[in-house]
């Protein structure tokens, strides 16, 4: 009996242990591994502290779903290169160099009144290894109707193909959209005569016509802006953020322009005529000239439309992709031959391509089909700046100015004799220089926008405008690795963007809610029964629960059980 009584609490000991295993194991079978660290980046509090406030906000709220969120602040030039560049690379919490989460924006250019460019770039899937779908969106269905729309001549039915688009995206949340802005700047019109100053459709008064067209009120006839960002690059085969586009319009001309009211009109072609659904004649203008004197020539366009397809400029691949042939009919025409109807051809194209001087990028390209390299990589030592614009290239002091002179042998040379860029990532030392005449055209302003407001009502002198923009902010999620492979970890992120909020207390106003890559400027194309994700952390943590993710003890997310 005496085995007896010290046998049971061994075995109660046992039984209990077993109970125990039991339960743990259940535990483990209803929880996946821990979710993987997230580093989400964005720019600088200096150079834009409404991308790294917005940035902050959301990473608190992130946490609140039980993730572990690093915000990284870095400046654009650097980050920049990582999002475009190292999309391909292990992500920098798992000890690479790539990205999983950043903050980004799309700026408003003439071109993308048309959706197609938004549409067909940014999430088909031709464009992810290395064009503007830098976060690796592949959707067949989708590359299925990015095509359609592009082909689709009935507006109609091209108007459906696009609400669809929009539609899958904002249920596969590749972006998590943040807001439109309505970009406000100050010009000096005690400077600059105000009657010419354009407000173009969807993109303010930061545009083309405005550059070449603002008229001189006294002595000071040069156009003095700002950025915060340094130029990564002035090349007419790479967009390298909106400073640098700025630059690439006035010195590189294009066959069209789009005007101010949001149409294709002929710029560097005389005329555009259509023969049928599928072939365009093209008669280039007389007397054009590039920059170093040389004559620009038929040979030219054609090579300038060539060079995307060649492979060395993927970021303008999409532009040119549907043209199959150009050909040279004589001195000054040439028939462009697409493979199958595109609508937006004049607007996505002939308005989009830099014209590229022939006996300066010949060589360059044809070196760069040895390499690995391609001409997106050039610099302007390199290839020199050298355009047929009506602004000429002078000179660029990194992280200083970059300047432009009026090239008054141009068919259509601008009213001010030039144009500089300051590169001034203090937000404070900008409004400073508009106020003092340093500069006469605040461009980007990052701060609060109600200040801009006050300077202007102080200051006869200044004037404020302030439009609704068809660029957008956003967070873009990179698809290729955990832990945002997985889209309701995506769509729960998407329920913790306070958007009001942020609208209201960051932009001051001046911007409204974002839901799709399309504009509320251009309602035509905007979808208004989109999927919302309404602000709601209980939300967000009810579509985790949904999709099986669960929380251990101290709270962090595990994935669900495999």
């Amino acid at each position: 009996m005496k085995w007896q009584r010290s046998y049971k609490p061994l075995l109660s000991v046992l039984v209990l242990a077993v109970v125990l295993l039991g339960l743990t194991s259940v535990a483990f079978a209803q929880s996946g591994a821990p979710v993987d660290p997230i580093v989400v980046l964005s720019n600088t509090q200096a150079e834009d502290p409404i991308e790294f406030e917005t940035t902050r906000l959301l990473v608190e709220n992130m946490r609140q779903l039980g993730l572990q969120v690093e915000h990284k602040a870095v400046p654009w030039a650097q980050y920049s290169d990582t999002v475009w560049f190292n999309r391909l690379e292990t992500p920098e919490a798992e000890g690479g160099t790539g990205w999983q989460m950043t903050a980004w924006r799309m700026v408003a250019r003439p071109e993308r009144m048309d959706p197609d460019e938004f549409v067909f770039n940014l999430f088909h899937s031709s464009t992810a290894e290395s064009g503007y779908n830098f976060v690796g969106y592949i959707n067949p269905a989708y590359d299925a109707l990015a095509e359609a729309q592009r082909g689709e001549t009935n507006q109609d039915a091209r108007r459906e193909e696009i609400f669809q688009a929009q539609e899958l995206i904002a249920n596969d949340v590749p972006y998590i959209y943040v807001a439109h802005p309505s970009l406000p700047q100050l010009v000096r019109t005690d400077i600059w005569d105000p009657e010419s100053i354009v407000d173009a459709q969807g993109i303010g008064i930061q545009n083309f016509w405005t550059w070449t067209g603002m008229t001189p009120l006294g002595d000071q006839k040069t156009i003095i802006t700002n950025t915060g960002d340094d130029l990564i690059s002035i090349n007419p085969l790479y967009i390298a953020g909106d400073a640098p586009s700025r630059i690439t319009e006035l010195v590189w001309d294009r066959l069209m322009r789009i005007g101010a009211d949001g149409l294709a009109q002929p710029w560097a072609a005389e005329s555009v005529e259509w023969e049928d659904e599928t072939n365009v004649i093209i008669k280039l203008r007389s007397g054009m000239m590039w920059h170093d004197g040389e004559p620009v020539t038929v040979d030219d366009v054609k090579f300038s439309f060539e060079v995307p397809n060649s492979g060395e400029s993927p970021m303008y691949a999409p532009f040119t992709r549907r043209i199959t042939n150009i050909e040279i009919l004589d001195d000054s025409t040439l028939r462009f031959t697409l493979n199958e109807p595109w609508v937006a051809f004049e607007v996505a194209s002939l308005a989009k391509v830099n014209l590229i001087p022939k006996h300066i990028w010949e060589p360059l390209i044809t070196d760069l089909m040895t390499k690995e390299d391609n001409a997106e990589g050039l610099t302007i030592d390199q290839a020199p700046a050298i355009g047929s614009g009506p602004f000429k290239f002078v000179d660029w002091k990194e992280g200083e100015t970059a300047i432009l002179e009026a090239n008054k042998e141009h068919f259509s040379p601008p009213k001010a004799d030039g144009w500089v860029i300051k590169i001034l990532p203090n937000q404070e030392s900008a409004l400073g220089q508009i106020q003092t005449g340093e500069l006469n055209f605040l461009r980007e302003w990052e701060g609060d926008s109600q200040v801009l407001q006050e300077v202007a009502d102080a200051d006869p002198n200044i004037t404020l405008y302030a439009s609704p923009d068809l660029g957008f902010r956003f967070f873009a999620f990179n698809l290729r690795f955990p832990p945002f492979d997985n889209v309701a970890l995506r769509q729960a992120v998407a329920h913790v963007m306070p958007k009001d909020s942020i609208v209201k207390n960051i932009f001051k106003g001046f911007a409204v809610p974002a839901d799709s890559y399309v504009s509320k400027a251009i309602d035509y194309w905007h979808d208004p029964n989109l999927p919302q994700y309404n602000f709601s952390i209980d939300e967000g943590r009810q579509v985790l629960t949904d999709a099986g993710f669960t929380w251990d003890a101290e709270g962090m997310l595990h994935y669900p059980a495999q």
